[in-house]
């Protein structure tokens, strides 16, 4: 047993050093009175682990620890007003900042690892996620007449299932030009679906020796120039694989290069994929499977919705509701580093709701995620068995 609680263990797994060089970067303790950045960031993380709805749930929330603040960092309990005041005023690059950095620390356990491809580039899957928000409390969120919105858009990393890049805009920006400012890798493999099916921009990504494997819209205009060969006796759901040019003039203007199509037949959904690439020399069956895999970003975007507090917000202005995602992806980055670093195989469902039930707990976090339901086989207390008895 330990004299530590469980949400204590967790914070401790973050990084204060790096916080503290980015605080001075970008200056954001400057002329703070108690309140500082790494409190805000436990009080806003703690929002997150126990689905807090307003900031008076987490001012009591982590008041109840009373005598355990310490141990996170904290000298006390920040007040709602306190809480409420910072998140509206203090800069959310910090925390987008933090994000990244503990990627390149906390982000790397060994548990991340997955071999599905035998390729040796890098596969990214790329989508967008839209929050829908009131327009007129978040008046600055346009999207539609009577309705707000911003939009997640997202290049996950296919080995740890986490957000190499999130560039979050207001509702109203097309997909395909949210992506244009996705930072671009060399030799890895962009994966996405027919709202990507932008030439401009695919041609950006070819000339930055990026692949790419969009699904093409139905309307596409092509030249078939070569068929190649289908695998025999295997691999049945491949219908076409064939090397194409674009027809439509402004189109080939856009992208000028050779480019391959393959259909795929999907059979749970009883469909023809129709899919484009860059990529000439991959076999087709590993084609239809890297688009196969871009369910995983719809994943990602159902377990941070149902999960974590982002479908609704503690503050209104763009500055609090910007901290809120950065803080729910911080927060999922550490739950699928504690699933990573577990001996259990967790749902991470099942993570975050036994996490949220024990966040002040005292128990062993290694030892309590690695066996969760392990019974104690010591003898019973005899003073508890004359209070069972008595009471």
């Amino acid at each position: 047993m330990t004299n530590i609680t469980l949400f204590s263990q967790i914070i401790s797994k973050l990084d204060r050093t790096k916080f503290k060089k980015l605080v001075d970067q970008l200056k954001t303790d400057k002329h703070q009175k108690g309140y500082n950045s790494w409190t805000q960031l436990v009080s806003m993380l703690f929002c997150q682990f126990a689905k807090s709805q307003s900031v008076r749930d987490i001012s009591n929330g982590l008041r109840s620890a009373t005598g355990n603040l310490n141990h996170m960092g904290i000298q006390k309990a920040p007040s709602k007003s306190t809480i409420s005041y910072q998140n509206k005023h203090r800069n959310w690059e910090l925390f987008r900042a933090y994000y990244y950095s503990l990627l390149n620390s906390l982000g790397q356990q060994p548990g991340f690892k997955r071999v599905k491809f035998r390729i040796k580039s890098k596969i990214f899957l790329l989508d967008s996620t839209t929050i829908s928000l009131c327009l007129s409390l978040f008046d600055w969120a346009k999207y539609k007449t009577a309705k707000g919105a911003v939009k997640m858009h997202t290049l996950l990393d296919f080995e740890g299932n986490l957000p190499a890049y999130v560039n979050i805009t207001n509702g109203k920006t097309a997909d395909n030009k949210g992506a244009y400012d996705v930072p671009m890798h060399a030799g890895s493999v962009i994966v996405a679906d027919r709202f990507y099916n932008d030439f401009s921009l695919l041609n950006v990504w070819d000339s930055n020796k990026v692949f790419f494997v969009i699904r093409h819209k139905e309307n596409l205009q092509f030249n078939s120039i070569k068929e190649n060969d289908l695998p025999e006796n295997r691999h049945q759901h491949i219908l076409i694989d064939e090397i194409i040019e674009l027809k439509n003039q402004g189109s080939k203007e856009k992208y000028p290069k050779k480019l391959r199509r393959v259909v795929v037949w999907d059979d749970v959904n009883k469909q023809t994929i129709e899919l484009i690439t860059n990529q000439m020399s991959w076999s087709c069956n590993t084609i239809a499977e890297l688009y196969k895999s871009r369910w995983e970003v719809e994943i990602f975007f159902r377990d941070i919705k149902q999960l974590l507090h982002i479908k609704s917000f503690i503050g209104t202005s763009e500055n609090a509701v910007m901290i809120q995602i950065w803080t729910a992806l911080i927060t999922i980055l550490v739950l699928k580093a504690l699933k990573a670093m577990s001996k259990y195989k967790w749902h991470l469902s099942n993570l975050v709701a036994f996490i949220r039930l024990n966040l002040f707990v005292k128990i062993d976090l290694q030892q309590w995620i690695d066996k969760p339901f392990e019974e104690n086989s010591g003898p019973p207390n005899s003073q508890n068995i004359v209070q069972g008895v008595l009471f």
